[in-house]
């Protein structure tokens, strides 16, 4: 009995085995789960450069005034329009492209800023005050992106 070995346990070579497998998994795996939270963060950017354009594009289209806020904690756009031509404030709430409201929010650990209101004037100028005086340029970072800027002369948005 003596010669005889007991079942129990792992031999060196399977502990090693298991190892290397583990090892080959996480420089494999690992990689693709840093790549899903780049997906949002890009998804979330695609939105927002959507969304400020469907502003601008609305307020010609409609011939009133569209505010577009970045939220204080940078989580989400939301759309806003004036209830008539001319009207000095954005009153009435508007979805999104995608009918949502708010028209972006953010995933995850992603922001967007700085917070600030966007006003897309109905000639498609944007300025940085209701009253549609100064046209101004912005440029809106979501975090781990290219920046999105928007021209003020044109409300062209990239």
């Amino acid at each position: 009995m003596a010669g005889r070995r007991s079942g129990r346990g792992f031999t060196l070579v399977e502990l090693v085995t298991v190892m290397i497998l583990i090892g080959i998994l996480a420089v494999v795996a690992l990689p693709q789960l840093n790549v899903a939270q780049d997906f949002g963060a890009t998804s979330f950017r695609d939105r927002v450069a959507a969304s400020l354009r469907y502003a601008q594009k609305s307020a010609v289209a409609r011939r009133r005034m569209v505010c577009a806020t970045v939220a204080a904690d940078g989580l989400s756009l939301t759309l806003t329009v004036a209830a008539s031509f001319g009207a000095g404030a954005c009153a009435n709430a508007m979805n999104g492209p995608d009918g949502a409201n708010p028209a972006a929010s953010a995933p995850g650990s992603v922001t967007l800023t700085p917070a600030v209101t966007l006003y897309f004037q109905p000639s498609g100028s944007v300025t940085s005050n209701a009253v549609g005086t100064t046209i101004a340029n912005f440029t809106l970072t979501v975090t781990g992106e290219t920046p999105i800027t928007v021209t003020g002369a044109t409300g062209y948005v990239n």
